[in-house]
C-alpha cells in the first residue's frame, strides 16, 4: 500500500491549480510508492483559498503560511507565491526538515537562491522547482536523441516564447494578479517569467552557458499599480533577447515578449548539429519533428514524429491512453510529480533541484546586467 506524503500548499492561483490537478491525478496512472495527500491550503484570504481547498480537495486551511509549515502533519511545502516570498519561506521550511516543491524561477536574484540552495542542502530535505516543460514527452524525447549522439556535434540552438497579454496601457501592475508586472515581487519581467523556462531547457538539453549578451525594453513607461491606485514607473523588461555560447561551442539565441500580437504562448526551440536537428512547439507539444541528414537524399526532410507510442519507445507514454491519443500541458506537471515521488522513493534527487534551478538564475540574472550595461557578461 502506498505511503502517504501529506502535501501543504501555498498559493491558489494558476499554477497553484496546475499543481493541485497534478497530486490528484498521480496515483490514478502511475504505481508509486508514495500518493500523495492534499492535506491543507495557505492563503491570506480566507475566503477565497477556502473556496480553492473545497474545489481542490484539500483537508483544511491556513491563512498564515508559518502556521502550515509548524504542522506535524505536513510532509512537504509547494510554494506557488510570487517570487519575492520564495526565499522566506524556503528557508523557514528547510530548517523544519520539510521537503519543497518551487514555482520557478527559484528567487528574486542569485544571491537569494544561494542562500536557498544552502539552506535544503544543510537541512538534507528534498526539492525540486517546477520547470515543467522537462517533462513534456516531446522534449524528454529530444533529451534521448541528443544523448543517443544523433544530433553530432551542436552549432546552434534557438528558442522564443512569446505573448501578448500586457500591451493595453490602461492594464495596471501590481497586486494579486498582476504581480508579475510589478518588478518589486517579480524581480524581472519576460526574463524570469518566460526566458527562464527556455533556458532552462536550454542547459537540461544542450548544457552550460558561458556568457551572453542581452537587450531589453520596457514600452510602456508608468502604469497604475493596482493596490496604491498610484501612476508608477514601470521596472520590469517586456520583451528580451540574447546572445550566447554554450560551453560546447554552439550559438544561442533567445526571444522572449509580451508584446507579440496573436501568440498567446509560442515556445519553440530548435537545435541544429552536424548530424541532425530537432525542432520543437508548445503548440503542438506531442509532436517532435526531426531532420536526419543520413536519410536516403530523395527522402531527406523534415519528419514529425507523435510522441505517444507505448512500450518504451516514447518517454512517460506508457502510463496514458492507447497510442496515437495526445495528452496536453497539464501532464507535464503529473509527471513532475510521479517523478518527485521516485525520487523520493529511491533516496535519489528529482532534478531540477534548487542548486539546478540556480544555473538558470545565473544566467536570468547575466542577461539583466548585460541588457543595462550593454556588454558582454560572462556566468
Amino acid at each position: 500500500m502506498a505511503k502517504p506524503l501529506n502535501i501543504g500548499m501555498i498559493g491558489y492561483g494558476f499554477m497553484g491549480r496546475a499543481h493541485s490537478n497534478a497530486y490528484n491525478r498521480v496515483s490514478d496512472f502511475f504505481d508509486l510508492e508514495y500518493t500523495p495527500v492534499l492535506k491543507a491550503a495557505c492563503a491570506r484570504n480566507k475566503e477565497a483559498v477556502q473556496a480553492f481547498a473545497d474545489n481542490w480537495g484539500y483537508e483544511s486551511i491556513e491563512t498564515d503560511w508559518k502556521a502550515l509549515v509548524d504542522r506535524d502533519d505536513i510532509d512537504a511545502i509547494d510554494v506557488c507565491v510570487p517570487n519575492n516570498l520564495h526565499k522566506e519561506i524556503a528557508l523557514y521550511a528547510a530548517e523544519r526538515g520539510k521537503m519543497i516543491l518551487c514555482e520557478k524561477p527559484i528567487a528574486m536574484d542569485v544571491a537569494e537562491g544561494e542562500e536557498m540552495c544552502e539552506a535544503v542542502e544543510k537541512a538534507g530535505v528534498a526539492n525540486t522547482v517546477w520547470y515543467n516543460y522537462r517533462r513534456v514527452p516531446a522534449v524528454t524525447m529530444a533529451r534521448q536523441l541528443i544523448d543517443e549522439g544523433r544530433l553530432g556535434r551542436v552549432f546552434h540552438y534557438r528558442a522564443n516564447f512569446l505573448q501578448d497579454w500586457t500591451i493595453a496601457e490602461d492594464l495596471p501592475q501590481g497586486g494579486a494578479a498582476l504581480w508579475r508586472l510589478d518588478a518589486a515581487a517579480a524581480g524581472s519581467g519576460v526574463t524570469g517569467d518566460l526566458l527562464a523556462h527556455c533556458i532552462d531547457t536550454a542547459l537540461w538539453l544542450n548544457g552550460s552557458i558561458a556568457d551572453v549578451n542581452a537587450m531589453t525594453e520596457t514600452f510602456i513607461k508608468e502604469r497604475v499599480h493596482q493596490e496604491t491606485g498610484e501612476k508608477q514607473q514601470v521596472t520590469i523588461d517586456d520583451a528580451c533577447t540574447f546572445l550566447c555560447h554554450f560551453e560546447n561551442g554552439s550559438l544561442g539565441l533567445f526571444e522572449s515578449t509580451r508584446y507579440a500580437r496573436g501568440h498567446k504562448a509560442l515556445y519553440t526551440l530548435e537545435i541544429n548539429g552536424e548530424n541532425a536537428s530537432i525542432r520543437w512547439d508548445l503548440h503542438d507539444l506531442h509532436r517532435l519533428e526531426y531532420f536526419d541528414y543520413k536519410d536516403e537524399g530523395k527522402l531527406r526532410g523534415w519528419r514529425s514524429i507523435h510522441v505517444t507510442d507505448h512500450g518504451g519507445e516514447h518517454p512517460y507514454m506508457d502510463h496514458w491512453w492507447v497510442p496515437g491519443l495526445q495528452i496536453g500541458y497539464e501532464h507535464s506537471f503529473v509527471h513532475h510529480v510521479a517523478d518527485f515521488l521516485d525520487s523520493l522513493a529511491k533516496g535519489e534527487p528529482c532534478p531540477p533541484t534548487f542548486r539546478d534551478a540556480l544555473e538558470t538564475q545565473k544566467v536570468c540574472d547575466a542577461v539583466l546586467a548585460s541588457a543595462k550595461e550593454r556588454a558582454w557578461q560572462n556566468i
